[in-house]
């Protein structure tokens, strides 16, 4: 049971009993993300419905979405341009695909085309 912290329960209807506990529902779902060596990573450079922009797509991420994240985050870092990390994709803005693979298999990631 969690403290009684006021932003967990900004939806909830006032208690007049003085002893009330509300009681949050906690389900934390472990999730496992499997080994870089075994991650079959797509890289693609893609145009269509971008307004014309190009942006390399990196494709077959599985796991947890904070280390999908991390790999964004590392990716843009050593690019040195936005994007995004999201629904198992990963976003980069311009044209780095070379560039993405070499620096994926250097992390780790060796099945990656």
């Amino acid at each position: 049971m969690k403290n009684n912290d006021w932003k967990e329960r900004l939806n909830i209807v006032y208690s007049t009993n003085p002893d009330f506990k509300y009681q949050t529902e906690e389900t934390e779902e472990e999730c496992v993300t499997p080994d870089k060596k075994d991650q079959k990573l797509r890289v693609s450079i893609e145009k269509k419905g971008r307004g014309g922009k190009t942006v390399t797509l990196i494709t077959g991420f599985t796991g947890c979405d904070d280390d999908l994240k991390e790999l964004g985050k590392i990716l843009k870092t050593k690019c040195g341009v936005g994007g995004s990390a999201k629904n198992g994709e990963i976003i980069i803005q311009g044209d780095f695909k070379q560039k993405i693979i070499e620096l994926l298999k250097s992390e780790g990631y060796t099945q990656t085309k």
